[in-house]
């Protein structure tokens, strides 16, 4: 069994929490972003769908390279895959709003 290392980057997007793999991580010679290479995905053939990796799967449907906010990365971690197999990458609306104002307005007598 081959193990293979990636980096997997964990980043908001549009109040949803995007985690995906790659081979390549660096700063990118735009000011402010990152540049992310070899964006990885388990097979197709599993027999089980995961709908967030799916959308994962067609939004980076043949995309060579993504650049991503550095304020957007929340984590940047180095680890080792077994095989491809795995499920790699998942996109979560973890992004809770805030509640409301607590203060009231109150009429000064």
């Amino acid at each position: 069994m081959a193990v293979k290392k990636c980096y997997k980057i964990i980043f908001y997007n549009q109040d949803d929490v995007y985690e995906i793999y790659a081979g390549h991580v660096f700063p990118s010679e735009m000011f402010g972003f990152l540049e992310v290479e070899e964006l990885t995905f388990g097979e197709r053939s599993q027999v089980l769908v995961d709908p967030s990796q799916e959308k994962l799967r067609t939004e980076f449907d043949g995309v060579e390279r993504t650049y991503i906010p550095m304020n957007a990365v929340v984590r940047i971690d180095e680890v080792e895959l077994a095989d491809k197999s795995q499920s790699l990458g998942r996109v979560k609306n973890a992004v809770t709003p805030f509640p409301g104002s607590v203060h009231r307005n109150r009429s000064k007598d």
